[in-house]
């Protein structure tokens, strides 16, 4: 295995751990942000009330994302058992 294949194998590990991990953020970033301005415009400044709604909304992201992940996840595995076996 070349140098090459190396820097390929983890440029894609990187970019799929992106993919996996970005719509999670966003919607956990997104609800924070919504969350935040409720408490703003209510003068509510309770700093533990953000967390459950994030955590509801990052747990339903996880179910209607796996599926779409896990397939993301397996298809790299086989190419990376694939390039192993050619070793």
């Amino acid at each position: 295995m070349v140098e090459g294949d190396v820097i390929t194998l983890l440029r894609d590990a990187i970019i799929i751990t992106i993919k996996l991990s970005g719509p999670l953020l966003v919607i956990g970033m997104l609800v924070g942000l919504i969350i935040s301005v409720v408490q703003t415009t209510t003068s509510i400044q309770e700093q533990t009330l953000t967390f459950v709604p994030k955590l509801i909304a990052i747990l339903v992201a996880v179910v209607i994302f796996a599926s779409i992940g896990l397939t993301m996840m397996k298809e790299y595995t086989v190419d990376l058992f694939r390039i192993i076996g050619t070793l």
